[in-house]
């Protein structure tokens, strides 16, 4: 087997898997954000709280869907570096604004 020969296996596989278990996660994060908001009586501040989850949850979520659509060949392409940041940057604004609603 030569180096630019590759038996893909199913690591791909792994990789979307884990993809829509990250995405599966922040959706429930989001949600419960929400949930923890209307509970809270709805102050303007929590719902400026909601509503910037939702959107670093749809930042997210298009990260995660384009990657796991490129998941689906053999020798798929690299994540980007600014898909990566974006993911990355989604999921502390996700973890601060969670964090933000319980105090």
């Amino acid at each position: 087997m030569t180096a630019t020969d590759r038996d893909p296996g199913l690591q791909p596989e792994r990789t979307r898997l884990a993809w829509r278990r990250t995405t599966l996660t922040a959706t429930v994060v989001a949600l419960l954000a929400g949930r923890q908001a209307l509970h809270s009586g709805a102050a303007p501040a929590a719902l400026v709280a909601v509503a910037l989850s939702a959107l670093a949850w749809l930042g997210f979520l298009l990260v995660a869907h384009r990657r796991v659509s490129v998941l689906g060949v053999a020798r798929p392409e690299q994540l980007a570096p600014r898909g990566a940041l974006t993911a990355a940057l989604c999921t502390v604004a996700l973890a601060v604004f969670a964090a933000a609603m319980l105090f």
